[in-house]
């Protein structure tokens, strides 16, 4: 996808923007001639990767501190974008974390970050947004997954919080459309990060179910421009789940247990997911 010829004034709040697809879309906003602000938890981080995109595309980004789970952070960090950027159009709900193993495994503390960061960062990212972007043409981007409508065994909490951001991003949007502001929420499929890294998904599956970070940012410029409400990455992906979801539960469970997909997250590469678990225990997402 090429096509990003995005209003050059347009104000851009990313979450979770330090790194990965974050990273990936401010990029892609600022080579199609937006301003953007990248919010993360690590603040350094957000920097540098801010400094080194205004370097690389010409165009204006700053790194700011931002923890989606505590609402003065995020407003601070709205406050501080609005300060910088000028009155902001875009926020993108990215800030997410995808932890591996079965939920009798799950600690406590992991369930309680994905619920407060991959649900409660996106609510209250919304709830704030609507103070803060400016109309016309405002939008909020909610990074949802296809996890969200599908079931994966070894990712229950996961695709809960991803079902949650596509059925909030539904009913959000229906509230806002006489305030003047779009609601866009975007399923990726498998992206090639360190948040998914180390699964075990079969080989002949990867050509329609991998993407790269880049293909969800040109999505997400596309989608934003075109004032899309859903976009599904890799659309192949995406009719290939609901294909599967018109087959019975019984013989559907079976299919996937012949093909290996039922196995993806819990079969994984301890090491990979051991170095991504450690950062979730750091508090680096």
């Amino acid at each position: 996808m090429t096509r990003q010829h995005i209003d050059i004034h347009r104000t851009v709040a990313i979450t979770g923007g330090a790194r990965g697809i974050g990273l990936a879309i401010g990029a892609a906003f600022a080579r199609a001639g937006a301003s953007v602000a990248l919010g993360d938890l690590d603040a350094a981080l957000a920097e540098e990767s801010a400094a080194a995109l205004s370097a690389s595309t010409g165009g204006t980004a700053h790194g700011l501190p931002l923890d989606v789970t505590h609402r003065e952070s995020f407003d601070a960090f709205l406050t501080e974008a609005e300060s910088r950027l000028g009155p902001l159009d875009t926020l993108v709900n990215n800030a997410g974390i995808m932890p591996t193993g079965l939920l009798v495994d799950e600690d406590d503390e992991i369930t309680d970050k994905l619920i407060a960061i991959n649900v409660g960062g996106v609510i209250t990212g919304c709830k704030l947004a609507i103070a803060h972007l400016s109309a016309p043409n405002a939008r909020i981007v909610n990074i949802a997954s296809l996890a969200g409508v599908s079931a994966h065994r070894g990712v229950a909490t996961y695709c809960g919080t991803k079902h949650a951001v596509i059925g909030f991003s539904d009913a959000l949007r229906r509230e806002l459309v006489d305030k003047g502001i779009g609601v866009t929420v975007v399923l990726p499929g498998l992206v090639r990060t360190e948040l998914s890294a180390g699964n075990s998904t079969p080989k002949w599956l990867l050509p329609v179910s991998e993407v790269d970070p880049d293909d969800v940012a040109a999505a997400v410029v596309d989608a934003v421009e075109r004032e899309r409400d859903r976009v599904v990455v890799p659309r192949a992906l995406g009719a290939m789940l609901a294909v599967m979801a018109l087959i019975p539960t019984g013989p559907r469970q079976r299919l996937e247990r012949a093909a290996g997909l039922d196995t993806a997250f819990t079969a994984t590469d301890v090491a990979a997911r051991a170095r991504y678990h450690a950062r979730l225990r750091n508090d680096v997402r």
